[in-house]
């Protein structure tokens, strides 16, 4: 991998922690620390590695403000050890923590005299050509699909949009990000108008906010293949409607009764026939996987473990039965497949019902048997309504997300102010 040649100081580990000053919210500002929808892009600064031009010297930068109070000593030694931590594995303080004026002076804390950071002119950077490869370190936890699913998007993104140009550096980080909403941040991502309201009333400003979408694999933005070739490809019945029942990737939630309560209620016990198929995701759920493929079912029915493809999965049925997690709202949107949300996590994904719902993309229902019933109608009598939310999810989605993203970083990073400003070695 060809990096960037930095020269710095000979400093030991004991010898960063030494060099930065204890810092510390102002008591009067309280931090966000809530849950909202989840955002498009992951909260955390983004470091870009590929500075183009002469040698130079660069600034570190810590952010210092000053406060009082046990309370706010406590958030402050906690700020303080976060940036000991990027220090130490990045080399380097994160970006966005100064030069960049959100909001007020006063409303961040930042100081008018030296913008309320502590500088300093000691370390050398080596001149870089401009054909470099650029370095995008991603900062995200990995806890669940979701998360994973939008890092990776973006790393496809930039991959397909720019080739070489860009790198990406995979490493692990011991820490936690505290806040949702920074309020020194470059540029916010949000998927909705909502979050870009919250954002808002969390001290951002309009120029730092840009809502493009939930950022989704570039493969969900290819054409689609003919239904009936993706149900053979997967071993499915060409002619009968299909329902998707996925449980993410560790294959959660009620699976097996919803997938029982559908098996009953798709099929036509009067005519001795399916109306209806099921296509099951059990993720890494191997028990579940086992369990499912020895149950003698009256319809259709193929079960899957694990899959890579979830786009060729949505292609090929007719609606989605699913937790309310963001990814997968988007990706079935992109496929025009109605959703019908069976449980979300409280919080982050509360949001995400009324969204799917209010804009008549799907319903919501925790009760198997309920599901089941909206299900039947869908591929019977309320044939018309399915068609209608179909049109509605493929009105709401923007495939495109990830490449408006993967642009405007790019368009940042291109931007000679912006770069001699914020360079950042990953």
């Amino acid at each position: 991998m060809r990096l960037s040649s930095v020269s710095q100081e000979p400093t030991k580990p004991a010898g960063y922690l030494s060099n930065f000053d204890s810092s510390v919210f102002d008591h009067s500002q309280k931090p966000i620390c809530r849950n909202f929808v989840s955002c498009g892009v992951l909260p955390n600064p983004l470091c870009f590695n590929g500075l183009g031009g002469r040698s130079h010297f660069s600034k570190r930068k810590v952010l210092c403000l000053s406060t009082a109070g046990s309370a706010s000593a406590r958030i402050g030694r906690a700020l303080n050890l976060f940036n000991r931590a990027i220090r130490i594995h990045c080399e380097k303080v994160p970006l966005g923590f100064a030069s960049i004026q959100a909001g007020s002076l006063e409303s961040n804390g930042v100081s008018r005299d030296g913008n309320g950071v502590l500088e300093d002119e000691g370390i050398h950077i080596s001149a870089v050509q401009d054909d470099a490869p650029k370095t995008v370190l991603i900062l995200m936890s990995d806890t669940g699909g979701g998360h994973r699913a939008s890092a990776e998007a973006i790393k496809a993104a930039f991959s397909q949009e720019f080739g070489e140009k860009y790198q990406i550096v995979n490493r692990s980080y011991i820490f936690c990000f505290f806040c949702r909403f920074h309020k020194l941040v470059t540029r916010c991502y949000a998927p909705s108008d909502e979050v870009a309201h919250r954002a808002i009333k969390a001290g951002l400003r309009f120029s730092q906010i840009k809502i493009f979408g939930l950022p989704v694999r570039p493969s969900f933005v290819k054409p689609v293949r003919p239904k009936d070739e993706l149900r053979d490809e997967l071993g499915m019945n060409v002619e009968l409607p299909a329902v998707l029942l996925i449980g993410g990737g560790e294959g959660m939630g009620p699976i097996e009764a919803t997938a029982r309560a559908l098996d009953k209620a798709l099929y036509n016990a009067k005519l001795g026939e399916p109306m209806g198929q099921l296509l099951i995701v059990c993720g890494r759920n191997k028990r579940l996987t086992d369990k499912l493929l020895s149950i003698d079912w009256k319809v259709p029915v193929k079960v899957k473990g694990f899959v890579t493809k979830m786009e060729e999965c949505m292609g090929a049925c007719d609606c989605i039965i699913s937790k309310a997690g963001p990814g997968t709202i988007a990706e079935a949107m992109i496929r025009g497949l109605p959703i019908i949300l069976n449980d979300y996590i409280a919080g982050q994904e509360a949001g995400n019902v009324p969204f799917v719902v209010d804009n008549g993309c799907g319903k919501f229902s925790k009760v198997p048997k309920e599901i089941a019933n909206i299900v039947r109608q869908w591929f019977g009598p309320k044939r018309d309504e399915l068609e209608a939310m179909s049109r509605n999810c493929l009105r709401m989605a923007r495939p495109d997300a990830v490449f408006k993203i993967v642009r405007d970083m790019d368009e940042l990073l291109t931007q000679r102010s912006f770069a001699h400003n914020h360079y950042c070695p990953a």
